[in-house]
């Protein structure tokens, strides 16, 4: 048992530089908007600003940034030209969560 939990340990130490964000790396700024736009929909909701409806289309939006964002990154960097379609998929899902959080219709 001791050494199960100890050969975890390591392959956790081991692997974490892997997980870990690369401050080097030009794209942190798409995850730092991702994140940034997942809060902006979790407060919507939390607000009653989104109905479960605007909630699950914009869940989908974020979820298939993700996707491009996982497959931009597949061969160990972002070119421009992924960034930037990355950039424009950012930006209408910026101003779908605006328009989702500020028209008449909500979850009451």
């Amino acid at each position: 048992m001791r050494k199960v939990v100890l050969s975890l340990l390591l392959s956790g130490t081991l692997c974490a530089p892997l997980f870990a964000a690369n401050p080097a790396n030009p794209a942190n700024p798409v995850d730092q908007r991702e994140q940034n736009q997942k809060s902006r929909i979790r407060q919507g909701v939390k607000s009653g600003e989104l109905t479960r409806n605007e909630t699950r289309h914009l869940r989908k939006e974020e979820a298939k940034i993700g996707t491009l964002e996982q497959k931009a990154r597949s061969d160990g960097e972002i070119s421009k030209k992924e960034a930037r379609k990355l950039d424009r998929f950012l930006d209408k899902a910026g101003r779908d969560i605006y328009k989702q959080k500020h028209d008449k219709q909500d979850r009451n």
